[in-house]
């Protein structure tokens, strides 16, 4: 009897690792969970304790880095307004009497003075005098052209600036603005590329922390949204995502992610907004055939359909003839206008 209980218990300890075995195929691929050793990278699913730093020296006010410089004025793609003053006037003037948005309808728009000490036009900040002052409404972008009802209501801010702050100002013809804007407008329309393409999962769903765990070996970190991974542009750090890899956000938010389903994730390039040194598109086919290898995907186009080799040569060709266009016009992909023109 005692032989038969215990070939019994074998029998039904070898029945339910069956039965868990075939739930963990039959669920979403999970992420590994590594176990550190003596000195191991951190990764998801492990946490290492990292060495305590020293505290770093304190910084004095002569030598705390300069504040780092926002968007600037562009005539290639806003219609200026500029504001003259009679006497220089400090930062914290222009900006009390600034208007309290820096949009008119769907198009921002900005605000510059020229520095009284340096001469160099710069965004308005405080502890600065500004002899001379000038905005600038951006005439396109991926919301369409600049229409009239938008450049009049950025007039009206303009003018009541002025008149708080005591400045004259000069505004554009709005017929002159409208053309302007729609010839950057069918410009932009004509030279825009955002490129993804769809990671399709072969068998078993995968867990949005296997997909993250697969996509941090290559790159990819968490975006400010949830359900994408980006990854970070390695030569500037406030420059925008190089990539990006998006996936069902109902899954990432679920309340067991570990048992959400993610049967697709998408690869988005955005054009022109990374400079064509960088390589961004052999960096998105590279990531590409990567990242389906890794998770065991079919790489497939917005149509369902297989995307092959040849397919990527034919778009690299595009490509080529798109960076040549935006060269031309002086809006190279990558500059501080394109990416504000392309957003």
């Amino acid at each position: 009897m005692a032989a038969l209980a215990i070939v019994a218990g074998l029998v039904l300890a070898a029945v339910v690792a069956h039965g868990a075995w075939n739930a963990r195929r039959a669920g979403p691929r999970q992420p590994q969970i590594l176990q550190p050793l003596e000195r191991t990278e951190p990764t998801l699913g492990t946490q290492v304790q990292p060495a305590a730093a020293p505290e770093p020296p304190e910084l004095s006010a002569a030598a705390a880095p300069p504040p780092r410089q926002g968007p600037r004025i562009d005539a290639l793609i806003d219609a200026i307004v500029p504001l003259r003053l009679e006497a220089p006037v400090s930062g914290e003037f222009v900006l009390a009497h600034a208007p309290s948005t820096r949009r008119a309808g769907g198009k921002p728009f900005l605000l510059e003075g020229l520095d009284a000490e340096s001469g160099q036009w710069e965004p308005v900040a405080l502890g600065r005098r500004y002899s001379e002052l000038q905005a600038g409404v951006q005439l396109a972008n991926r919301s369409g052209a600049l229409n009239e009802i938008e450049y009049s209501e950025f007039a009206q801010l303009m003018q009541a600036f002025a008149e708080n702050a005591g400045a004259l100002i000069e505004l554009p013809d709005m017929l002159e603005v409208a053309a302007r804007a729609k010839e950057l407008d069918t410009f932009a329309g004509a030279h825009d590329a955002q490129l993804t393409v769809t990671l399709r999962a072969n068998g078993v769903a995968w867990s949005p922390g296997y997909l993250q765990q697969v996509a941090g070996r290559h790159g990819f970190v968490p975006g400010a949204v949830s359900g994408r991974l980006v990854l970070p542009a390695s030569d500037d750090p406030h420059a925008p995502a190089l990539l990006t890899l998006s996936y069902d956000s109902r899954a990432a938010l679920a309340d067991e992610p570990e048992l959400a389903a993610v049967r697709e994730a998408t690869l988005s390039l955005d054009v022109p907004h990374t400079p064509e040194a960088a390589e961004p598109f052999a960096q998105w086919q590279q990531a590409a055939r990567k990242l389906a290898d890794d998770m065991g995907a079919t790489l497939v186009d917005d149509q369902g359909h297989a995307v092959t080799l040849h397919a990527f040569n034919a778009i690299g060709q595009e490509l080529r003839q798109l960076y040549r266009a935006l060269e031309a016009r002086d809006l190279a992909a990558g500059t501080a206008s394109a990416r504000r023109l392309f957003s």
